[in-house]
């Protein structure tokens, strides 16, 4: 059975539940239950040899646990007798053995059924009398590793996450990222490593510190176990949601991987892997959410340890703590001599730009392409997510850059890239194909510049489009059409990035025109500034700020001068402005026989109407 199909065979317990419960709340039964039934299937070949070692344990005044963890070798148990297809055999008492059979599971496995609530569930189905049925029914699928292996089941409980996700698509930004987005990020985190990825027995970790569901981690072990049938990748995370979290740690468990290197927890206020570094990472924290209920601890972290903890850099606004998960994730880095880290991002525009020159946001961005850290930056299309419409980036960061992209970064402006969706799902109405994200992957990959070159008809109408890669010549235009070029990827050095941010100010007069000169102190003698004439001029670090001066300002102000106290060097990323393409309006002539050839057609139709 493959996973669609089981995962099919899962959901068709919804019949069950139609009209007791909503659609947005089926998976609050199915997946803690599909769970149950996996764990049952794997435990049932040593059920009857942790009976027994639990007996002679017991008697013997020994704690059993780490035998039965040796003779189960799957890192749980479960220590009661009972087991779902027995809980059948006494429908009149179903509730309260099934409470009792999860109380015998291990401590790991049972705080995933409490974030899940499981216990409020059987209540809820006993009272509808559903249990037994829904009981009987995940009793009847064989989820044993020898028919369901991790890879497959895996697969089936994503595809449930999933749907459950799109049915509940108001909320689903909260709990789960686009396949689409994930995968092309995956992509970007890999694609200059597959060499060192296809080695036989390779062991990297990954981490996401917003974990979700856990879609990112999967899709990342998809992609190697594609490349690498023999490598492993083991995955770290931490959630805040309790039931993202008990459904990420169940995915978790259900693949294999250590269940215990998924916490709960604020990440910003309680780093639940404090000390670990890791090889890659991934994340998708919440876009423009204030970080108001941890200011405390944040800001205690960020005065008291500065660089030693992990928000040296500076502090953003409170209104948006994106930047902060940006900079948690560069403490989290393993070091360059180890290996290296690349990790991405997914942020909304406001890291771009916002904050001047000194403000807590141009520090951060100031800190990572100073330290060179900074490998590409991707705009995707909007309505790409289920809970907003707004643009989004992928932010590609590394401390182990390749030797081209060294003092360089990459932007990749991919929001043409995209088809309509057939269902609107929330806020999301657009996706990224297979092919948009291999053409993303390539230009990243080839570190190249390149144009996006959109072949037009006579009649204006798109009917095709070409990659034009840098000194490459553009496609011939379609007979009576033409061919429309608009940047598609740009390569900056990091300091266009950077600006001087100076005060320019002129002398304070007084009614006679007389300029003030100051009577005291280190201003003695010296022209006093008009504050309503300040000016503020941001000059590219790349120029001289005294050339600059002498060519923008002085010839349209010969009395102003420069308050070098108040320079203050920043860092922007105007993305959309670097992909601007300026297009000339329309003669006057076109315009023209534009409006005369409508007021004929009106002419003629009011003629039409009058006869």
């Amino acid at each position: 059975m493959n996973h669609q199909a089981l995962a099919s065979f899962i959901w068709s317990v919804a019949d069950l539940l139609r009209g007791d419960y909503k659609q947005s709340e089926y998976g609050r039964v199915i997946l803690p239950f599909t769970v149950l039934r996996r764990l049952d299937c794997v435990l049932a070949p040593t059920k009857a040899a942790v009976l027994a070692e639990i007996s002679a344990k017991r008697a013997l005044g020994v704690n059993p646990e780490p035998f039965l963890l040796r003779i189960t070798k799957t890192g749980f148990y479960n220590a009661d007798p009972l087991d779902l297809p027995k809980l059948l055999g006494d429908p009149d008492h179903i509730r309260a053995n099934l409470t009792r059979y999860i109380e015998g599971f291990s401590p790991a496995v049972r705080d995933i059924f409490e974030q899940f609530d499981f216990n409020t569930q059987i209540d809820r189905l006993a009272k509808a009398g559903l249990l037994y049925q829904v009981a009987e029914r995940f009793a009847g699928i064989d989820l044993h590793p020898a028919k369901v292996d991790n890879g497959a089941m895996g697969l089936a409980f994503e595809e449930l996450i999933r749907k459950f996700a799109e049915i509940s698509n108001e909320t689903a930004g909260e709990h789960f990222t686009p396949r689409e987005v994930i995968r092309l990020m995956v992509n970007l985190l890999f694609v200059e490593d597959d060499e060192a990825l296809t080695k036989p027995g390779i062991v990297r970790t990954i981490y996401d510190p917003t974990a979700g569901t856990g879609g990112m981690l999967s899709i990342a072990g998809e992609y190697l176990t594609e490349h690498n049938p023999k490598g492993h990748l083991t995955m770290f995370g931490q959630e805040l949601n309790p039931e993202s979290y008990a459904i990420c740690k169940a995915d978790m468990l259900i693949k294999g991987q250590d269940i215990a290197n998924i916490v709960p927890g604020n990440t910003l206020s309680e780093d639940g892997h404090a000390g670990r570094r890791f090889d890659y990472m991934l994340s998708n924290p919440p876009f423009g959410v204030e970080w108001k209920k941890v200011e405390k601890q944040v800001r205690a972290e960020h005065e008291q340890k500065g660089f030693d903890g992990r928000f040296g850099p500076g502090l953003p606004r409170v209104s948006d703590g994106s930047l902060l998960f940006l900079m948690h994730l560069l403490s989290k880095m393993r070091r360059w001599d180890e290996g290296g880290c690349r990790f991405g991002i997914v942020l909304n525009g406001s890291p771009l730009f916002t904050g001047g020159a000194g403000s807590g946001e141009s520090e951060i961005r100031r800190y990572v392409l100073e330290n060179d850290l900074v490998e590409a930056i991707v705009a995707l299309p909007t309505d790409m997510f289920y809970n907003t419409g707004i643009s989004t980036y992928v932010w590609i960061l590394s401390n182990k850059k390749p030797e081209p992209r060294q003092g360089k970064v990459q932007l990749i402006d991919a929001s043409t890239l995209w088809r309509k969706m057939r269902k609107t799902l929330g806020s999301k109405r657009k996706e990224m194909t297979d092919e948009h994200i291999a053409m993303v992957t390539r230009l990243f990959g080839q570190f190249v510049e390149a144009q996006l070159a959109t072949l037009l008809d006579a009649e204006g109408k798109e009917i095709g489009r070409e990659i034009v890669l840098d000194r490459e010549p553009e496609p011939a235009a379609p007979e009576g059409g033409k061919v429309k070029l608009t940047p598609l990827s740009r390569i900056f050095a990091n300091s266009d990035f950077g600006y001087r941010m100076i005060v320019v100010d002129r002398p304070l007069r007084d009614e006679a025109g007389k300029v003030v000169l100051g009577q005291r102190g280190k201003a003695k003698g010296r022209p006093q500034p008009d504050a309503s004439l300040r000016d503020i001029e941001n000059v590219p670090l790349a120029e001289e700020v005294e050339a600059y001066f002498r060519r923008e300002v002085l010839p349209h102000a010969p009395d102003a001068w420069i308050d070098d106290e108040k320079t203050r060097v920043g860092y922007e990323i105007p993305f959309t402005r670097h992909f601007y393409v300026f297009e000339p309006p329309r003669s006057l002539a076109e315009i023209d026989a534009d409006l005369e050839a409508v007021t004929m057609r009106i002419k003629v139709m009011l003629e039409g109407l009058a006869a």
